[in-house]
């Protein structure tokens, strides 16, 4: 190895913005990008429904962190240095415009993920960073420096063994794989034989499979403002909730699984949830305005006379599920049978008895225990040369293009370190 190398290992967002900053930084550094399988930014391909939800337009460091369940504390500094509005500006900068939607998810304009791989595998090759797909890395060790196969003793001893059966050597080495496969990323087991320490991987967000009559034959009906509530915990979220054709998801869901990965883990994926319907009315306030209602219609149809704007068919089912058919009329419901739907409307709880993987959100917590990671470098305090970027680390957003944002900003210090620059 006659010049000063990089490797990165995992051909995703992190690991692209790793390389191309470092290249870019570093133009006398090789720079070589490692990817397992033939596919790169596999992600950012499918993520948004292939529209590419590259961050989020959030712009204050300290309100930015408040998305991210695991990772907030570290990251806050991490913003201030690359934080959305400079992601913004990247791409930029390189003629990918970015739009921001009503729910400050952020997009590109052609509304399309290729835009975004294009503008990295373009930003790639003109720096010059060497990529190889079909090649990951099975061992890595510290070689003595100046021996066979091994670095000039001016360089950090890192021998990388490939999938391939060839060795390769470098003096600064990046982890940037994400997901875990068999229950362990590529990274964190290449982390573990360097010396650190690997918090074990669970899901993060992920929807809830609920077998229940009141949503059966709902598949594809949204509601836009709903409170979940996880009982016996803590969890609890406000936001759009989808019904599934098996159970439930959306927003509201997705960032309950986020906030409350371990512990769901912990309970198996069993546990009861609570659903108000009414964003956030009070079952008693729900109640007082069914009475109401009553008293506005009283020769109407239950069935056919919504007073919350609700989804029809979702209508139709909790007065159902209150005991009620759907042609009564509402000057024949007693009290008994309005205190009973204002609690199907505000209070209904459902049993969920598992989890499936969001296909455009695969996300996990674990990885690299923070405390072992300088975050200004992204750099290991085990084993200097060493760095993490994305979600090879204990870190992670809920959706709306936050765990994009953390690849870009991690990727980015880390490769500004690698070339040697703050």
């Amino acid at each position: 190895m006659s010049k000063p190398r990089a490797v990165i290992v995992g051909g995703g967002a992190a690991g692209f913005f790793a390389a191309i900053t470092c290249a870019e930084a570093d133009p006398a550094r090789e720079v070589f990008l490692l990817e397992a399988t033939a596919h790169l930014l596999a992600k950012v391909k499918i993520s948004g429904g292939g529209r590419c939800n590259v961050t989020h337009a959030c712009f204050e460091p300290r309100e930015l962190v408040k998305r991210y369940p695991r990772g907030a504390r570290e990251l806050t500094g991490a913003f201030h240095r690359f934080q959305p509005r400079d992601t913004v500006a990247w791409f930029a900068a390189r003629s990918v415009e970015l739009k921001t939607e009503s729910d400050g998810r952020m997009f590109p304009i052609a509304d399309y993920s290729q835009t975004i791989i294009d503008c990295l595998q373009g930003a790639a090759t003109n720096a010059g960073v060497q990529i190889r797909t079909r090649c990951g890395v099975s061992d890595v060790a510290l070689a003595t420096p100046g021996s066979a196969g091994g670095p000039p003793a001016s360089h950090a001893p890192f021998v990388l063994t490939l999938t391939t059966g060839e060795t390769l050597a470098c003096d600064r080495l990046l982890l940037a794989t994400g997901g875990p496969k068999a229950g362990v990323s590529v990274s964190s087991s290449l982390a573990g034989r360097l010396g650190h320490t690997v918090e074990p991987p669970v899901p993060s967000l992920f929807t809830f499979h609920v077998d229940d009559p009141r949503l059966r034959e709902l598949s594809g009906l949204s509601v836009a403002d709903v409170v979940a509530t996880v009982r016996d915990t803590r969890l609890r979220e406000t936001g759009p909730l989808l019904i599934t054709h098996w159970g439930l998801s959306g927003p509201a869901i997705l960032k309950i699984s986020a906030w409350g990965a371990r512990e769901l883990h912990a309970r198996g994926y069993r546990f009861t949830l609570s659903l108000n319907w009414l964003a956030g009315k009070s079952t008693e306030q729900a109640r007082t305005e069914l009475t109401a209602a009553r008293a506005a219609y009283p020769r109407r149809q239950l069935a056919t006379s919504n007073p919350f704007g609700v989804p029809q068919r979702l209508w139709e089912r909790l007065v159902e599920s209150a005991g009620l058919a759907p042609e009564t009329v509402w000057t024949s419901t007693s009290n008994q049978a309005l205190a009973a739907l204002a609690g199907q409307l505000t209070a209904a709880e459902f049993s969920v008895t598992g989890k499936s993987m969001n296909k455009e959100e695969f996300v996990t917590c674990g990885g690299v225990r923070l405390s072992e990671v300088d975050f200004k470098t992204m750099e290991s305090r085990v084993c200097p040369g060493l760095h993490f970027a994305g979600e090879a680390l204990d870190l992670d957003g809920v959706t709306g293009g936050f765990n994009f944002q953390a690849a870009w900003t991690t990727g980015r210090l880390a490769g500004l370190a690698m070339a040697n620059r703050d």
